[in-house]
């Protein structure tokens, strides 16, 4: 236990004031962050072993009891006791229903579907952010009982999903349209749910769209990664210059070409600096560009 507590590893990405920072726990519990701000170099070495990293509870972490290994290649960065444990306390799980704080309820454009959601008010964007939504927009706040009644009647009424897959969400990347088409299809659906009778417990608000691509760094042609960390080994090298960050991912140009890292992967790894001169080193899984739709009409 005391040589798995010994080093820093990553518990995971998210996003503060429109910057994306990467959070770290180290010896003694101590917990502190980096921003992996676009332009910025990243260059880690793996180390020897990559543990569970605990759960929240009351504001902080709780380092896992038994360090648990983990597969390299998990999404995860938890063993299913750490999981089990962080939602029984949780807001996305609704065993926290007793949450006196506002809460809004959001809509968010991921390219092909607009899905709704619910985020306490009092974090702004950062829900969006993290999710990776391309534009989103606030229609109501107030109770957190009355932002769950207006997303299950989204749900319900218009059809709109609670979730998003992550290979949809990157394919909207690669084509992500418009500043002006997200805004029109936002306040589409935004009229459709204005439309309807509306819960106690939330107040409407007017629609206002914001789009979140420049903050990504995501040009208006969209991202085609060439490659992507495919699972990081001990002793592996990732090294590169950011060049856009969406959600939990994270854009390298690196000597192997534009690689996609999807940072749930550094989560529990022991990391240090990678030398000044070090290779890229990490395996990659080829990303195959995918068909504009005019060739995908041709085939059929």
């Amino acid at each position: 236990m005391s040589d798995a507590t010994a080093v820093w590893r990553p518990t995971g990405v998210g996003w503060s004031q429109g910057v994306t920072r990467l959070e770290w726990l180290g010896p003694g519990e101590v917990v502190r962050s980096s921003s992996l701000e676009l332009g910025g170099e990243l260059a880690f070495v793996f180390g020897a072993d990559r543990r569970c990293v605990g759960f929240w509870r009351s504001g902080r972490r709780l380092r896992c009891s038994t360090a648990t290994v983990l597969a390299a290649t998990g999404r995860s960065p938890q063993c299913p006791d750490c999981q089990g444990l962080e939602r029984s306390n949780s807001i996305a799980a609704d065993t926290r229903l007793d949450d006196p704080r506002s809460f809004s309820v959001y809509l968010a454009h991921h390219g092909s579907v607009v899905k709704v959601g619910i985020t306490a008010t009092e974090r702004g964007d950062a829900r969006l952010l993290e999710q990776g939504a391309l534009a989103s927009t606030i229609i109501s706040t107030g109770s957190l009982l009355g932002a769950r009644r207006i997303e299950n009647l989204l749900m319900t009424a218009l059809s709109l999903p609670d979730r998003v897959g992550t290979t949809r969400k990157r394919a909207a990347r690669t084509r992500p349209g418009t500043i002006a088409d997200r805004a029109a299809t936002l306040r589409a659906v935004a009229d459709d749910a204005a439309q309807l009778p509306w819960p106690e417990g939330q107040n409407r608000c007017e629609t206002e769209v914001q789009d979140h691509t420049a903050t990504y760094g995501l040009p208006a042609q969209g991202v085609q990664p060439d490659a992507a960390v495919r699972a990081p080994v001990p002793g592996g090298v990732l090294v590169g210059r950011i060049a856009c960050t969406i959600g939990t991912d994270v854009y390298l140009q690196t000597a192997a070409g534009l690689v996609l890292l999807d940072t749930r992967l550094l989560a529990g790894w022991a990391l240090d600096r990678a030398p000044q001169d070090a290779t890229f080193s990490v395996p990659l899984e080829r990303i195959d560009p995918e068909p504009h739709q005019e060739e995908q009409d041709a085939l059929f």
